[in-house]
């Protein structure tokens, strides 16, 4: 029975609109407060990736990552820690994450490979034929290790400009009300800046993998996708 996947618009709802309104608009005094806002604000992305957990029933290293990544922000946010701990917390959680990826290399099984060259995405009994067939085997295998250290290098691009966002936009003091608006203001930005452009590096990364099976093992398009 295949996995059912995350709903993309429920993730940013959850992840990203609604704490974000919640930190810019209901931090004052006179409606939640600095801390209150905070808390509420951070439940939204811990229930839901808490519920995702749950739901899958099984264990999902970046999901937990992305846990604890909010409740470090809390914690600093709680315990008004110098903003410079959110701007390395930022970059620390996908740096860990880029680091396990480019580890993947150096074993039997680099992550990419279980991401894109699968088989609930490929006709793999056919592309391993025609590979066999055409002895392209370990050149295929240098191909998705090339895959793993691109994988890995969206990571590092992430880190680098979570550190930068973080940096630039939140500058007040943790547990003030600026602060938890600029916190709301980071997280909105978040997704143009850093997630969209990730994404288009990882779909650049499935086109690279994509050009070289048909080039190794001369299918078409129709033969490597599965349809159903």
């Amino acid at each position: 029975m295949a996995e059912k996947k995350t709903n993309p618009l429920n993730e940013i709802i959850f992840n990203v609109v609604v704490p974000s309104i919640i930190l810019m608009k209901m931090s004052s005094d006179d409606r939640l407060g600095s801390v209150g806002a905070l808390l509420v604000a951070l439940a939204f992305p811990v229930a839901f990736g808490g519920y995702e957990l749950l739901k899958k029933k099984k264990f999902n290293f970046i999901a937990i990552l992305g846990i604890v990544s909010v409740l470090l922000t809390g914690g600093i946010g709680v315990l008004k820690l110098d903003t410079q701990w959110l701007a390395v917390k930022e970059a620390l959680i996908p740096g860990i994450i880029g680091a396990v990826v480019l580890g993947s290399t150096f074993t039997k099984y680099p992550i990419v490979t279980k991401m894109i060259f699968n088989e609930g995405i490929l006709n793999l009994g056919l592309i391993k034929q025609k590979l066999m067939e055409f002895n392209q085997q370990k050149a295929f295998d240098r191909c998705l290790v090339q895959s793993n250290y691109l994988f890995a290098s969206t990571f590092v691009f992430s880190s680098i400009m979570n550190y930068i966002l973080a940096t630039v936009i939140v500058t007040s003091p943790a547990g003030t009300e600026a602060f938890n608006e600029e916190l709301g203001r980071m997280t909105l930005l978040s997704y143009p800046v850093i997630a969209i452009p990730s994404m288009l590096m990882m779909m650049g990364i499935f086109y690279f993998v994509w050009r070289q099976i048909r080039k190794m093992t001369k299918l078409e398009t129709v033969q490597i996708f599965k349809t159903q």
